[in-house]
């Protein structure tokens, strides 16, 4: 690989803990850190090694966590260039160090901003988000800035990084498992998951298995467990509060054999392996259950565990939303469907840092090349790597055209061919949980139509939702008074490629106005109208054929979204549906929100 390009103007800097001469090359090329109390851009957590390494990682033949995963790895742009910004310390992450980074990154020339940081709680209002003001910054300069939806799902209103110039990643699972089953002593099997790599338990001896919280500790915190009624038997510890490997810790210190870690109702089915310190595995909430009845009800339960390796293409199905990956709806601007999309986000293999452990405990000595995590962290990073492509391949394009070609190309069912799964109830997810679907890299590179839009109407959003000219001067850097005389009507007025309509009575009816971009080849393209209604709304599309030529490459449409004129019984808080624009060779299809009223009550009547 070449030099950097001359439009990258960064570079690394050296400190006493970080040769740059050593660490940077042409891969490398950016290694800076903000934060002035502790001077080096060198990964200590394994974080920033992992999501770097996913976004634009080389190939690297015989990776593997240990007999977990082999095979070669590579990341989603391997011939992509990596300018590190460090901002995470063990104290946080703060406001001015991620605003500094990310202006200083733009400065420099990067094409795409990977972000794999989000606000706790609640979304901030924009004007109180470094990220979301950074975003703009980067975005009006034509830089991509993708950013993970958050880890704090199934909840609604959780998904942070939430501006519709930001490029917002839910997290979906893949089509690789590692099993390990806990066989009971009345001979029954319950499969988990986990990835243990130390010495496994005798398949063929049962032990005692008690519950943590028959012994100090249901969540198995450490120093709570009864070290008397724990040595040499596998804990059945429920999952929350701690971390999951923490927990496993807890076991081993208190003289535990094994652990089985089992979801509560909050997690469902979604199963993460994890690296634990003590022979263990994660169940589901319905396996967990029946395990917990065995050992309470049996006068002498007892269990083993069976670690299975690795899995490919078995069942279940995927991709499958992770039940801790944020959701929606957006909860500073209701009319911006977020998440934006979803992408793989469990149980994901990179690489990392040889500076800490790969469970981050201080008791783990283990150090590795490569480490499986999972959070919408890793899932953010596939986005950024595929956001780099699409720059490279249609360096024209804007990155509100990038995020409309990777949502309204996204796909929504799984490998059996049914709608994506949400793993936190089992049932069909929703466009608030999967945004507009999984990415399709593929199909992205050609979308046929694009929504775009640009600073001026980002400004208009602003306007729009009653921000004042001194406020949104912070996002442009322009002190001079915003333009506001061109706010739209509504917010989902935004050119947004997707619906998220509020309804306020159940005689309401709402209009949208967007204008789509021909990009495809044929400049003489006939689009047609296939619309799937949500449940109790009439939608109407006019006009519902778009003929393009080479005068009129881009065109607007509006789409009404009305309470249906038939009594229709709305049982629950949303709808959904889609609209698609079909040329016969490509579908451009965008998710359709309606929230109704705050009772789900009798609609049009």
């Amino acid at each position: 690989m070449g030099p950097a390009p001359s439009s990258f103007s960064g570079g690394c800097i050296s400190t006493s803990s970080f040769n740059a001469s050593i660490y940077c090359n042409n891969k490398l090329v950016g290694a800076k850190f903000f934060y002035k109390g502790y001077e080096s851009a060198l990964d200590t957590e394994g974080h920033g090694t992992h999501t770097a390494s996913t976004a634009a990682g080389s190939a690297v033949t015989g990776a593997g966590y240990f007999d977990y995963a082999k095979g070669q790895a590579v990341g989603m742009a391997p011939g992509a260039r990596v300018a590190a910004y460090k901002i995470c310390w063990k104290s946080g992450c703060y406001d001015s160090d991620i605003l500094a980074a990310m202006d200083e990154a733009v400065a420099d020339g990067v094409d795409v901003i990977s972000l794999s940081v989000g606000a706790s709680g609640y979304a901030p209002t924009f004007s109180r988000d470094s990220i979301a003001i950074g975003a703009f910054h980067a975005v009006s300069k034509g830089v991509v800035v993708s950013c993970s939806a958050g880890n704090s799902g199934p909840g609604e209103y959780t998904a942070t990084n939430i501006a519709p110039w930001i490029l917002t990643v839910g997290a979906s699972t893949i089509d690789r498992e590692f099993p390990a089953d806990v066989v009971l002593g009345d001979g029954r099997v319950f499969g988990g998951v986990s990835l243990y790599a130390g010495e496994p338990l005798n398949s063929t001896q049962l032990l005692p298995v008690v519950y943590g919280g028959d012994c100090g500790s249901r969540l198995c915190i450490q120093g709570e467990l009864d070290a008397t009624k724990v040595a040499g038997k596998i804990v059945l510890c429920e999952r929350g509060s701690n971390a999951r490997v923490a927990k496993g810790a807890a076991v081993k210190q208190a003289g535990g054999a094994g652990m089985i870690l089992a979801n509560t109702e909050e997690s469902g089915e979604e199963l993460i392996a994890d690296s634990h310190l003590v022979p263990a595995t994660m169940v589901g909430q319905a396996f967990g259950d029946k395990i917990k009845h065995y050992v309470k009800t049996d006068a002498s339960p007892t269990a083993t565990i069976l670690f299975r390796g690795t899995v490919i293409a078995g069942s279940p199905s995927a991709p499958r939303v992770a039940a801790f990956s944020s959701r929606g709806p957006n909860y500073r601007a209701p009319e911006i469907l977020k998440p934006d999309v979803i992408a793989p986000g469990v149980n994901i293999l990179a690489a990392w840092t040889g500076a800490a452990s790969p469970t981050d405990l201080d008791i783990d000595p283990r150090r590795v090349e490569f480490n499986i995590i999972s959070g919408t962290s890793m899932s953010c990073p596939h986005v950024s790597g595929l956001a780099a492509l699409l720059n490279q391949a249609h360096p024209e394009w804007s990155p509100a055209a990038i995020k409309s070609a990777l949502m309204t190309t996204a796909y929504n069912v799984d490998n059996a061919g049914e709608t994506i799964k949400d793993l936190a109830t089992g049932a069909e997810s929703t466009p608030f949980v999967r945004g507009a679907g999984h990415v399709d890299p593929n199909s992205a590179l050609d979308p046929g139509l694009v929504y775009d839009a640009g600073v001026d109407d980002y400004v208009a959003f602003l306007c729009t939702l009653g921000y004042p000219s001194s406020v949104i001067s912070i996002f442009t850097k322009d002190s001079s008074i915003a333009d506001c005389s061109k706010k739209f009507a509504r917010s989902g007025d935004l050119n947004y490629p997707a619906f998220a309509a509020v309804f306020s009575s159940y005689k309401d009816s709402v209009t949208y106005h967007r204008v789509v971009r021909n990009v495809g080849s044929n400049a003489s393209a006939v689009y047609d109208a296939k619309v799937h209604a949500p449940p109790g709304v009439d939608v109407t599309v006019s006009p519902s054929k778009l003929v393009f030529d080479d005068e009129h490459p881009s065109l607007a449409y509006e789409i009404n979204l009305a309470v249906s004129g038939n009594p229709v019984i709305v049982d629950a808080k949303y709808s959904f549906g889609s609209i698609t624009w079909s040329d016969g060779v490509h579908n451009v299809t965008s998710p359709i929100a309606v929230t109704w009223p705050s009772n789900g009550e009798a609609a049009a009547m």
